[in-house]
């Protein structure tokens, strides 16, 4: 389960994400956008980063999950669509020769903090 590594990734992320300035803030949510090619598991993911968030300023945050969906252009013709099954031939021509567009992130959009006092940083 890759999961695990992608969580603690993540933690380091976010955690080395808190500004210095903010004695005991928290994070409250990290936001993610993890194509659908990445074989990663959300719920899987989430599981693993409150698991591994335990005893960290990330306890008990949220991770927001966005699946990004595969989306290619063809090579010969220039068509564009997302694909939904296993076939990766044109839709329109029939070509093989691919470009995948989109599909393939695992990025961190955006880390919510809250800062001692309460009040959100983002």
């Amino acid at each position: 389960m890759h999961e695990m590594g992608i969580a603690l990734q993540i933690l380091e992320i976010a955690q080395a994400s808190i500004p210095a300035d903010l004695a005991g803030a928290r994070v409250a949510r990290v936001n993610l956008r993890v194509g659908r090619l990445t074989a990663v598991v959300a719920d899987s993911l989430r599981f693993c980063f409150e698991i591994a968030a335990r005893e960290t300023p990330l306890a008990g945050a949220e991770l927001a999950i966005e699946e990004v969906p595969v989306t290619a252009r063809c090579g010969s013709c220039g068509e564009r669509w997302t694909i939904t099954e296993p076939v990766f031939l044109c839709r329109s021509c029939g070509g093989g020769g691919l470009e995948i567009l989109s599909g393939r992130e695992l990025d961190i959009v955006s880390i919510e903090v809250i800062d001692a006092t309460g009040g959100q940083d983002g």
